[in-house]
């Protein structure tokens, strides 16, 4: 891939650090003194059940939290960006050049009645200054680089015209447009079928070579992890429960509850026809988190200690660090 001499920038990949990261939505905190560091170049994926605060933490990341809620603590540095003390012009400045935020429903982030190639196109007019006919030879110049083999026919389009696998495609093409140091990725192949699903997947790890991205990839599917992520981070109630290595986490987990995702995705591979699959009991904290560690309420190894005291991160080695009173017990 060639890089558009309008748009090339040297910026290209960075370590992202997150320290003491805390969001709330009114009186709610759906994020609590959440650390984490991704390398440079590298993809790190979050896990965890709807409403662990994967999406929080990447929304609040990339600085596009809804009204109503806020970042009461803690910092986002991208290499040497702090995007935690952006407003205004500078947060609209960082927001797709310092990191870019893909989001899981194309058809809902692109608008029904302008067609695909002006949309990616008024990026560049907007952001970049382009005037119409360098912002239109860019913008099929991104459907190229993402893979759609005739841009031309393509940018004329409407999204309803196009697959779902498409529609991801264009949407990649417009967060890449100035090619960010950080991609924050959504759940972007939740709704697409195994084949598109893969397809996409390649998609954003060539374009991660080529470009030098770091990667924060959210998904609820453990297959997606063990294929792109370098690194895991396994949310739960909005604290970090458990961080480490891709192979690390699959062979060593340490926390009980990463452990129980495993067993249900194990078992939902292997299971026979008709056999019942293994499930967590009980369900996520909703409106609230109990006290002592989030999860003592469905794990089977808490004791009276797990019901009141709040654990906090333990290095269990260089790369592996987890939140658990009983880290001897869950070897």
């Amino acid at each position: 891939m060639t890089l558009s001499p309008e748009i090339t920038t040297s910026r290209l990949g960075s370590d992202v650090t997150i320290e003491n990261l805390s969001v709330s939505y009114g009186d709610f905190t759906a994020l609590r003194d959440v650390d984490l560091h991704v390398p440079a170049g590298t993809t790190t994926a979050l896990v965890g059940e709807s409403g662990s605060g994967k999406s929080t933490l990447a929304l609040a990341a990339s600085r596009l939290l809804p009204a109503g809620a806020r970042i009461t603590a803690g910092s986002v540095r991208v290499g040497d960006v702090d995007l935690t003390t952006f407003s205004g012009e500078a947060l609209r400045e960082a927001r797709g050049r310092t990191a870019a935020y893909l989001a899981q429903d194309a058809s809902a982030a692109l608008n029904p009645v302008i067609r695909v190639g002006h949309q990616i196109a008024e990026v560049h007019r907007v952001r970049n200054g382009a005037d119409r006919a360098q912002a239109d030879r860019l913008a099929r110049q991104g459907l190229a680089d993402v893979g759609i083999a005739d841009p031309d026919r393509v940018a004329r389009l409407y999204p309803h015209a196009l697959s779902g696998g498409m529609r991801q495609r264009a949407l990649i093409a417009m967060a890449l447009a100035f090619h960010p140091r950080l991609l924050i990725a959504d759940e972007p192949t939740t709704a697409l079928d195994v084949t598109v699903q893969a397809e996409i997947l390649g998609l954003i790890s060539r374009l991660q070579q080529e470009y030098g991205l770091t990667v924060i990839w959210i998904t609820h599917d453990m297959s997606v992890v063990a294929e792109i992520a370098d690194h895991v981070a396994v949310l739960y109630g909005g604290r970090l429960a458990e961080h480490t290595d891709v192979l690390t986490l699959f062979e060593k987990a340490r926390h009980p509850y990463t452990q129980a995702l495993l067993r249900c995705f194990q078992n939902g591979r292997a299971a026979q026809p008709k056999e019942p699959f293994i499930t967590i009991a009980g369900s996520p904290p909703v409106g609230g988190v109990p006290s002592g560690c989030p999860f003592h309420t469905r794990c089977g190894q808490a004791d009276a200690r797990c019901r009141t005291d709040l654990p906090e991160p333990r290095r269990l080695s260089a790369g592996h660090v987890a939140a658990c009173h009983r880290l001897e017990e869950t070897r």
